[in-house]
């Protein structure tokens, strides 16, 4: 799950893995892939980001179970 900001600058929080598409024209627009979109203020790289440091942090925590 990664935090993001409506236009209106209220936060959300949207389920990363959802994500199918990434646009930016000015704003970014977020398409999951059930087709349900989202404009966002958060810029397109940040939001990659986030998506990424989430999906590393699970691999960390995965990794970390199986040792156990």
């Amino acid at each position: 799950m990664i935090v993001l900001e409506h236009l209106s600058g209220t936060e959300f929080t949207l389920n990363a893995d959802l994500i199918e598409r990434i646009d930016e024209n000015p704003d970014t627009l977020i398409v999951l892939t059930s087709g349900r979109q989202y404009v966002v203020r958060t810029p397109r790289a940040e939001v990659v980001a986030r998506v990424l440091a989430y999906k590393r942090q699970l691999a960390v925590d995965i990794a970390r179970c199986a040792v156990r």
